[in-house]
């Protein structure tokens, strides 16, 4: 587990605990142990979080740290239109 895989569990605990409290399963795969997982979920880089329920199913990278992206990408908030790039 490097710091950066470490960090975004954290992150994304937090914001599951926070917006999810008993509503949500969340799996931990270490893809260098079980690396045939990767070629089945098409995951290319680490860490990634695939949210498939409830659908469109949605793939986030990178540590969690932007918490406004991760709730926009979990459906739990509305993307911000004032927000640049979107």
């Amino acid at each position: 587990m490097t710091p950066r895989s470490a960090r975004s569990i954290k992150n994304l605990q937090a914001i599951c605990e926070e917006y999810l409290e008993g509503r949500y399963d969340l799996d931990v795969i270490d893809i260098y142990q079980q690396p045939v997982l990767t070629q089945g979920e098409q995951i290319i880089a680490a860490p990634t979080l695939i949210k498939k329920f409830p659908l469109p199913m949605r793939r986030l990278v990178g540590d969690m740290s932007d918490r406004e992206s991760v709730l926009v990408g979990l459906d739990l908030v509305s993307a911000d239109p004032r927000r640049s790039g979107r």
